[in-house]
């Protein structure tokens, strides 16, 4: 016969007369007594559940696995089994054992044993059978009810909370039908676990265990210890919010669901600490969940400080899946629209420590979501922060640690990059002045890359204090210093605007930054103020000079010398202009359009011997174009990825005739045929001769219109998109700062010839 393990005594006459066993009877006492001595060190309240990290097993639920269920994973089986996930943590598993048929209660049979999944350990404890061995009084049937409760003070006034759980937790089975707990004995056992913060968190559970029994019996939590139990139940930085493997984040959810059920009011601070305590463990969604219940439902504000650590955690999120890591890292908008919901200012809160963190960690959130315009915002913000001076609000975010200076100075970057791609210098100039106003160090390259835009915009004056400024910073060790190139950039600006005071000053830096008189762009200028003084021999003698200092000039030079052969009117020299395109052949140096442009406009001068010059020049032009021509079409069925193919529109190697040289060829068959008309030349002979490179010339079809050389152009633009975006970028500026020094050297104006 089967009797509740609660009712199992054995009694002695009232004369306390010795009761004397039988065989039987003393062979299932020892029996008791064994397992009673085994399972001695057991303390069911007292110790911590374990946490259980992996999900429940998909081999059927039993006793023992649904009672070291945590709070979380016991709401995840019943979500699964679409049951309500409201209630305490016995409720919770009451409710799952259900589900699971599994008897809620365990029954002691004949032999004083109980099913194994009953007991975590598979004994009789020794709190549950030691009724075996106790001698009661039957005079009066209260004492062992009355004696437990005095063991229970005793433990308690001593703070033996080890104890005083495990003797709550017996007469909780032996005598709550008839005496349930006075809610001063679970207040009383509740203090002394409270003692030393939950006793190291060690107390956690028995904690958790008496808030929700109180709940059951319909006790009043009161809200000072409910809320001093979910505070101290956490950890910091351990797993799961534990404090040395006891507490953490699942028993306090249990706590807060029993001080709700208890309509306890729960503190600010409280949902504080669960919500840093869900961030840290990578629960982002769980703590946003948390955040807009506060803010939301309850109208509160939560601290700065909470916010910022929600916000830093998803922005730290870390994960090889992109798509995942994007979905983290979008969750940080969220919180700052929590933030601005609860009534903080997103323009002041970079006052305060907390507030800087929280801006920084929505910077480095718009810098992984390549949101420019968002990281902008928010730096900007932090700079109307009053009470910082000395010191600026967005400079402070910026430097708050090394991935908001990372991620601050990518976001800068990449505006600028943009700006120059849409050529609108005056907001990249804006966006660089921000860096330096934020202690940000830009690039050399984005330095060239503001520059060169700059330069580009004809901004001489601008271009030459930015280059200034930037030596200033290199000098304070702030920077590197300024190229070769940079300088050659400005200096060509300087000399397109006419800003000849400019000129000197920026060559003055260039001597004393680089110790050198200049490069192959600095001799260009200086060929570029001869030819426009007509002197061609004071060119030559440049070039000559160039070659001596082992400074190999290019097609620019050549094109220049070749120029100081035209500015002159009164005396064109056609005849030094073709010399000039040979020697360029000698050096390995072919001509280009503008080359070849500038050599002709240098035969229009009303002579015949001029004309023929110019007839040489077009054929030597028409028989280059042919040959870029078939290198365009074999370019177009190889791999057109190779870095060292050019486009064939490329202003420094492009040989194609143009709406110039047609305009040329035009006036020079005009000059040719006032010979005719003079009788220095037969019709004839100058139609069969001497017209036909020139006509050929003025009725060249324009490559633009060619579809092979159109295949070929886009094969070359596909490779050069396969590229990364800044070696793009970089190509870019670079073919900025050629088109600059192409356009310095041009001293002729072809339409006015």
């Amino acid at each position: 016969m089967l009797v509740r393990l609660s009712v199992v005594s054995l009694l002695v006459s009232s004369t306390c007369t010795a009761w004397t066993p039988s065989l039987n009877s003393v062979g299932t006492l020892r029996s008791a007594t064994a397992s009673s001595t085994a399972s001695r060190n057991t303390a069911l309240l007292s110790e911590p559940e374990t946490l259980v990290d992996t999900p429940a097993p998909a081999a059927p639920l039993t006793q023992a696995v649904i009672n070291k269920l945590p709070f979380r994973q016991l709401q995840a089986e019943l979500e699964q089994r679409h049951m309500p996930m409201e209630g305490t943590t016995a409720q919770l598993r009451s409710r799952l054992k259900a589900a699971a048929g599994l008897e809620d209660e365990c029954i002691v049979n004949d032999a004083g044993t109980m099913p194994v999944d009953c007991e975590d350990d598979g004994v009789i404890s020794e709190a549950r059978m030691d009724a075996v061995m106790d001698f009661v009084d039957e005079s009066d049937p209260d004492y062992e009810r009355k004696e437990l409760l005095l063991e229970l003070e005793d433990k308690v006034e001593k703070g033996h909370w080890k104890a005083a759980t495990r003797k709550l937790k017996r007469y909780s089975r032996r005598f709550a039908e008839q005496e349930p707990v006075s809610e001063s004995t679970f207040l009383s056992v509740l203090e002394v676990c409270m003692a030393n913060r939950l006793q190291g968190a060690r107390a956690s559970e028995p904690a958790r265990k008496i808030l929700e029994q109180m709940v059951e019996q319909g006790y009043r939590i009161p809200e000072s210890a409910g809320n001093y139990c979910i505070k101290n139940c956490l950890g910091t930085f351990e797993l799961h919010g534990t404090h040395q493997g006891f507490g953490g984040i699942d028993t306090a959810l249990a706590m807060i669901s029993a001080l709700e059920q208890s309509q306890t009011p729960i503190q600010l601070d409280t949902y504080d600490k669960v919500c840093t305590a869900l961030a840290n463990e990578g629960s982002i969604d769980q703590a946003l969940t948390m955040l807009r219940k506060v803010v939301a439902d309850l109208s509160q504000t939560p601290n700065l400080a909470t916010f910022a650590q929600v916000a830093h955690a998803a922005a730290a999120s870390v994960n090889e899946n992109k798509e995942t890591l994007l979905e983290q890292v979008e969750k940080v908008p969220t919180v700052l629209a929590y933030a601005k919901a609860a009534g903080y200012d997103l323009d002041s809160i970079a006052s305060v420590e907390d507030g800087r963190e929280l801006l920084a960690a929505g910077v480095i959130a718009a810098e992984k979501m390549d949101n420019v315009a968002l990281g902008l915002r928010l730096l900007t913000a932090a700079s109307k922060a009053p009470g910082v001076d000395p010191d600026r609000g967005d400079d402070l975010v910026a430097s708050s640690s090394t991935a908001a200076q990372r991620a601050s100075t990518l976001i800068h970057k990449r505006a600028i990059n943009r700006a120059v791609q849409d050529k609108q210098w005056k907001l990249a100039v804006k966006v660089l002045e921000l860096m330096l106003e934020r202690s940000l160090k830009p690039s050399k390259y984005v330095w060239r890359n503001v520059l060169t835009c700059t330069a580009k915009a004809e901004r001489s004056r601008k271009a030459t204090g930015l280059l200034l400024q930037w030596v200033e910073l290199a000098q304070q060790g702030k920077s590197d210093m300024p190229p070769l190139s940079v300088f050659n950039t400005v200096l060509n600006v300087c000399e397109i605007c006419g800003e000849q005071d400019l000129t000197l000053k920026v060559l003055d830096t260039m001597k004393q930054c680089h110790d050198t008189e200049g490069n192959i762009i600095t001799f260009n200028i200086a060929l570029k103020r001869l030819a426009k003084q007509g002197n061609q021999m004071a060119c030559e003698g440049m070039i000559i000079g160039m070659l001596k200092e082992g400074i190999e000039p290019t097609v620019v030079s050549y094109t220049t010398a070749i120029a100081s052969c035209v500015s002159n009117e009164q005396a064109k020299q056609p005849a030094a202009a073709y010399e000039w395109l040979k020697r360029m052949r000698s050096r390995l140096v072919n001509p280009n359009v503008l080359s070849y442009n500038t050599a002709l406009a240098s035969c229009l001068d009303g002579k015949l011997d001029s004309t023929v010059i110019a007839s040489k020049i077009a054929s030597e032009m028409l028989r280059d174009a042919e040959l870029q021509l078939q290198k365009s079409m074999t370019a177009s069925t190889e791999d057109a990825s190779s870095n060292d193919k050019k486009s064939d529109r490329d202003n420094l190697t492009n040989v194609y005739p143009d709406s110039s040289s047609k305009f040329l060829a035009r006036r020079l068959i005009e000059q040719l045929d006032q010979a005719v008309e003079a009788g220095e030349m037969d019709r004839r002979v100058a139609d069969e001769t001497l017209k036909v490179s020139l006509q050929a010339v003025a009725d060249y079809v324009d490559c633009d219109t060619n579809e092979c050389l159109i295949d070929a152009t886009a094969t070359g633009t596909s490779a050069t998109m396969s590229d990364s975006d800044e070696a793009d970028d970089l190509e870019s500026t670079s073919q900025d700062e050629m088109e600059l020094e192409v356009q310095a050297i041009n001293v002729h104006k072809i339409a006015e010839v």
